[in-house]
């Protein structure tokens, strides 16, 4: 049976670790790391995300600013709202909650963020230095994904990494992150030939395609391990991986479970991506 990957208790120490950093700061440098979140719109998954994410800066002593817009926003008013927090000292780190709404575009928006505030990375350039191995800001996700491998003691240097999902927000950066880990990696998706043969050649398999339990434990090699990014709710409202969590962890040596693996990191990585920007913007090092 594999060791299951506790993400819940991981972030909690970071977040801990943060929240003395943060503590830190304000009282040796007077400096209060500032996060703006910018919601659009009434989407219900957002505004739980947005929520998370509001409470944990709250926890860390990170000072928070949140931006509630209507659905029905100009794109003209949000990148006003956008270059205004761009100027502001007190703000170290900007983020728009995705999905916009259509008649917004999406690349406009995060084009828009100066890549110095761009703590989600994925202003095109730190999409840039991430791809030539000099990231500022590592895009949270799969960024939370390296420090659980690192945390738990899986190197990857040397093994087959296979990333199942190509978006620009998980797939794409977690593939470039693992190849400056010096892995050897493989991109696949839903429409790759041989996907249960490329999944099972995996020493290390990290699932990001969005479709609930659609990698069933046979697949999986025996002795890998596995990282389940992806987090789909079910007819009956619960929620589940795209990994079968059950089978899979028959076969794999180490596991996330979905929820409570990779997701409490990302909240986490976003607040350590902002500390470390106001690092920067008051020139305080370690």
């Amino acid at each position: 049976m594999a060791h299951v990957i506790d993400g819940k208790r991981i972030a909690a120490e970071i977040r801990e670790t943060l929240r003395q950093e943060v503590l830190w700061l304000r009282e040796q440098h007077g400096v209060v790391p500032g996060l703006a979140v910018i919601i659009v719109g009434n989407d219900p998954a957002s505004k739980v995300y947005v929520r998370m994410k509001r409470q944990a800066c709250e926890n860390a002593g990170i000072a928070s600013f949140h931006h509630e817009l209507p659905g029905d926003v100009t794109e003209g008013a949000l990148l006003d709202l956008i270059h205004r927090l761009n100027a502001d000292p007190a703000v170290h780190g900007i983020l728009t909650q995705l999905p916009l709404p259509p008649h917004i575009s999406e690349r406009a928006i995060l084009e828009a963020i100066s890549p110095f505030k761009d703590v989600d990375g994925f202003h095109p350039y730190n999409v840039g230095m991430l791809s030539i191995g000099e990231p500022l800001f590592p895009p949270c996700t799969p960024f939370g994904v390296m420090e659980l491998l690192r945390i738990e003691g899986i190197d990857p240097k040397s093994k087959h990494v296979v990333v199942v999902g190509r978006s620009n927000i998980v797939g794409k950066p977690m593939a470039l992150l693992m190849l400056a880990a010096h892995a050897t990696v493989t991109v696949c998706h839903s429409r790759s030939a041989d996907l249960p043969g490329l999944v099972g050649s995996a020493d290390i398999l990290v699932a990001a395609v969005g479709r609930p339990k659609m990698i069933p434990g046979d697949w999986i090699r025996a002795g890998a391990v596995v990282i389940d990014v992806g987090t789909n709710r079910l007819p009956d409202g619960s929620l589940c991986g795209d990994v079968d969590f059950v089978s899979a962890a028959e076969r794999a040596s180490a596991i996330t479970p979905s929820p409570g693996g990779v997701g409490p990191m990302t909240i986490a990585m976003l607040l350590k991506n902002t500390v470390k920007s106001a690092r920067r913007a008051h020139g305080i090092q370690h």
